[in-house]
């Protein structure tokens, strides 16, 4: 039965990549514009694609090193001889799913422009079937290489349970390591060319954005493909591989002492209820759609209605699913699934509140414009800072319902499982989900080449509501990601518990009080993580942008014409400067998420690592939740003044409101997004590398 299951969720991986490729030859198959239009959209596929290239020739030489370091470990018995093997396809799929997102976003572009020529809607309907292909090839390519893992290690090796979920943790590990080194190297890239332009270019020489003077203009836009599309792709796919096999690994000690349910049947649901997800995004998808109103609430709505009803159809299917393979006596597993269900669309909702123009606390925001950039700068601040309140209840009672509807109280294991469950529920729907979120560096893209090629006032407005809802979108996508996150993080701390019992057997002394001074020096160093990592991410941004800015003024001084338009910038050099500074710059923040847990381990053994991971999840939840909301609304503020409020385009209100996005720009593209990844990484090393830690320690 289980093999015919695990079958099924291998259907959905293939039904799921015949969607994005049937999105992909109808994104292709609209006209890409004039041959202006053509130039400017192929200049920023090209410098996309040479970023990845020399981006990946650096993370072979991490996976060949990482691949030997697990290989060596498996020689002395501390790991089986598939868990390097699976650490590099987890790497390889999370790398391949934003390279294909990548390729059809970057030709998107300019025939999202050239749509917006007939209508609204046309529009739309482009930029959303490309995001669709980033979407569905995340959940496509996910779903695969768990389905064959598994299949292959339970039908050919006829692996125990628990061998098999701990090797597919594994890829895991190799999935989200590829996820940081994407998001933080094309979060340093995008921001520092943004930051660089908006600076120099809207704040000090006056010109409007994506002005076709600007030196930086290009590396601007490859940056939102760089690192919103290719660096999100990774990101979301190792939450969603993540949150998946967290479930399966807890599903066999849930079940482990119940005989009337087959512990296959808990590890196999999971994968079934992603399955599921696949159809139930494809049908919501098939819903978005518009008219001519460029009001956001009225996109929005468009929005809603595809990423409802797949919420909508996965409440619906859930029931029968637990209800059929694990029987009625738990049927509480379900209200779990439900709960992480809602949960990610409360998140979503109270994001969308936090950022969208179209409500009070942005429009707010926008209204100390008037006062200049450091009341603009506190304002965001502090809305940042309140808005990680309500993520914060909505997790906890997520958590303390899929614990109790699980049967938590009466046996622990069962109530992590149903955690697991609830952020695998949070995740079901990621085909649409994540198709709303890539739409938007597409929507950017566009407008920024309706402005280079100088199409009509009319196509201009079209692009800006849809690049305005793609940063409603975009912070939405965030919010899920980041909720999604700190529920897979928990069952992978569980995870790692029962490894390190599994591994050191009746030797081990779990002693998780808070009075264990090495899980209490273990919190305050878990705590400070996420500090110190956003900190250097931050100044790897500032470095990166002070050479573009160094760069665009020197062009401004130098190139006789350029202001006024009678000679062309030297696009190539901004794209070099910033695909080598973020290269160099994304090594030490990735490489301080494998190695802390590992040498912390080392010295305080596995309880100093439990309050190490316990302690990065908690301010790493907040500090993500505060600084992508934050970035959200300062650069919505800034939309929604140059949609006329406050004086519109070029005042000082609208100079100020370009500051505070250039502070915001680093917080919602590069630090808060990457905490995310950077929880679930620590836990997933944790795990591989627990039976080190436990035959190897000081204290």
């Amino acid at each position: 039965m289980d093999n015919q299951l695990a079958l099924l969720t291998l259907c959905g991986s293939v039904i799921a990549l015949l969607f994005a490729a049937s999105r992909a030859k109808k994104v292709l198959s609209f006209p890409g514009g004039t041959e202006q239009m053509k130039k400017i959209s192929a200049s920023i596929h090209n410098g996309a694609m040479a970023y990845l290239r020399r981006q990946y020739k650096i993370l072979v030489s991490f996976f060949v090193v990482m691949f030997v370091i697990l290989f060596v470990m498996a020689l002395l018995g501390l790991l089986t001889w598939f868990v390097p093997f699976a650490f590099v396809t987890g790497g390889f799929f999370s790398g391949l799913s934003g390279f294909v997102g990548m390729q059809i976003a970057t030709k998107a572009n300019a025939r999202t422009a050239a749509a917006c020529q007939n209508s609204l809607n046309k529009g739309l309907n482009v930029a959303f079937s490309a995001g669709s292909v980033m979407g569905f090839t995340v959940v496509g390519l996910g779903l695969l290489d768990i389905s064959i893992w598994y299949l292959l290690l339970r039908l050919v090796f006829k692996l125990p349970l628990e061998d098999i979920t701990s090797t597919m943790l594994t890829f895991g590990m190799g999935a989200s390591s590829m996820a940081l080194f994407a998001r933080v190297g094309g979060g340093i890239y995008t921001k520092a060319a943004d930051v660089g332009a908006d600076l120099v270019g809207k704040v000090e020489a006056g010109i409007p954005e994506d002005d076709p003077r600007n030196p930086a203009v290009i590396a601007d836009n490859v940056g939102d493909n760089v690192g919103d599309v290719a660096g999100m792709g990774a990101d979301l796919y190792e939450s969603y591989v993540g949150s998946i096999l967290s479930a399966c690994s807890l599903g066999v000690i849930a079940f482990n002492k119940i005989e009337s349910v087959d512990r296959v049947n808990a590890v196999v649901i999971p994968m079934i209820l992603a399955a599921i997800g696949v159809l139930a995004s494809i049908i919501g998808s098939m819903l978005v759609k518009t008219g001519e109103n460029t009001d956001q609430s009225t996109l929005l709505k468009a929005l809603r209605r595809g990423t409802n009803t797949s919420a909508l159809i996965i409440a619906v299917v859930s029931f029968p699913l637990v209800w059929f393979i694990l029987g009625k006596d738990f049927i509480g597993f379900y209200f779990a699934i439900l709960g992480g269900l809602l949960a990610g669309v409360l998140i979503g909702f109270f994001t969308e509140y936090f950022t969208s123009d179209t409500y009070k606390p942005t429009q707010n925001l926008a209204d100390k414009s008037e006062t200049g950039s450091a009341t603009i700068i506190i304002g965001g601040l502090s809305l940042g800072m309140l808005s990680t309140a309500v993520p914060i209840i909505i997790i906890a009672v997520c958590v303390m319902a899929a614990y109790a509807f699980s049967g938590g109280f009466i046996e622990s294991t069962r109530g992590l499982y149903g955690i697991a469950l609830a952020a695998v529920g949070m995740l079901s729907t990621l085909g649409i989900t994540l198709a709303t979120d890539a739409y938007g560096p597409i929507a950017d893209n566009a407008g920024g080449i309706a402005e280079m090629a100088g199409l009509e006032e009319t196509v201009r407005q079209r692009t800006d509501a849809l690049d305005s809802l793609g940063n409603t979108t975009a912070a939405t996508g965030k919010g899920f990601a980041i909720g999604s996150a700190a529920l897979t993080a928990l069952a992978l701390i569980a995870s790692y518990v029962e490894k390190v019992q599994e591994v050191g057997g009746s030797d081990v002394v779990l002693d998780m009080s808070v009075m264990n001074p090495t899980v209490l020096v273990g919190i305050f160093i878990g705590a400070c993580l996420p500090f110190v990592f956003a900190a250097l991410t931050m100044s790897s941004v500032g470095r990166a942008a002070q050479s573009i800015v160094v760069e665009v003024r020197r062009q401004f001084r130098e190139i006789k014409g350029l202001m006024e338009g009678k000679a062309e910038a030297d696009y190539e050099r901004c794209v070099d400067i910033c695909t080598k500074a973020s290269l160099h710059e994304m090594i030490l923040p990735t490489l301080l998420a494998i190695v802390t847990p590992v040498v912390t381990g080392l010295i305080l053994g596995y309880n100093g690592v439990i309050g190490l991971l316990t302690g990065s999840t908690a301010t790493g939840f907040l500090m993500a939740i505060f600084m992508a909301n934050a970035g959200g609304a300062w650069d919505n503020a800034k939309k929604y003044i140059e949609s006329g409020k406050h004086g519109g385009k070029g005042s000082e209100q609208h100079k100020a409101a370009v500051v505070g996005d250039t502070v915001g720009d680093p917080f919602k593209d590069t630090s808060g997004p990457s905490i995310n990844i950077l929880i679930k990484l620590l836990s997933m090393v944790s795990i591989v590398f627990a039976a080190l830690v436990v035959n190897y320690h000081i204290f």
